[in-house]
């Protein structure tokens, strides 16, 4: 009989098996499991790590190490602001404060409660001939306004209540 953390974790199991459990394959591992949770719960590292014998500080320092994965739960849409030098200089900060004001987020709360936005701030988006740019659910915004990126956010924001 299954106890209910086996249950817990079966789509876990199901991951780590379907890689056959290989510590190569970790990354990858980590990928499925982030697309199914939407971030890396700290108990499900440790169950990968259990799973595959290896330590849960080896499963963690993965998982911290690139920037593709987080601990934390992330909005449905994830809108990032490029504060490079480009971005920066052409207006960037303005955006992110727009941003925060009208989601009611901050720096130590990126996210909002209802899990729908959460803004990320990164270093260089590759598209400084576009400066400021912004990438709201995966779409690239060039030439980006405060005012330019709430009228994204309110296009996005009823697409988020009728899911």
């Amino acid at each position: 009989m299954m106890e209910n953390r086996d249950i817990k974790f079966l789509n876990v199991q199901k991951i780590i098996d379907s890689h056959e459990g290989k510590v190569s394959h970790l990354i990858g591992i980590l990928q499925e499991v982030q697309s199914d949770y939407g971030y890396l719960p700290k108990e499900v590292l440790t169950y990968i790590a259990t799973s595959m014998g290896i330590s849960p500080a080896t499963v963690l320092g993965v998982a911290t190490f690139y920037a593709q994965f987080s601990l934390i739960p992330k909005g449905k849409y994830v809108i990032r602001v490029c504060d490079g030098t480009a971005c920066h200089v052409r207006g960037s900060e303005p955006i992110m404060m727009a941003l925060r004001k009208e989601l009611g987020i901050n720096t130590e709360k990126p996210t909002t409660d209802d899990l729908m936005f959460t803004l990320e701030t990164v270093s260089c988006l590759g598209a400084c001939g576009l400066a400021p740019v912004v990438v709201a659910d995966e779409e690239v915004h060039g030439q980006m306004t405060p005012d330019g990126i709430l009228e994204i956010v309110r296009k996005l924001a009823p697409a988020a209540s009728e899911n």
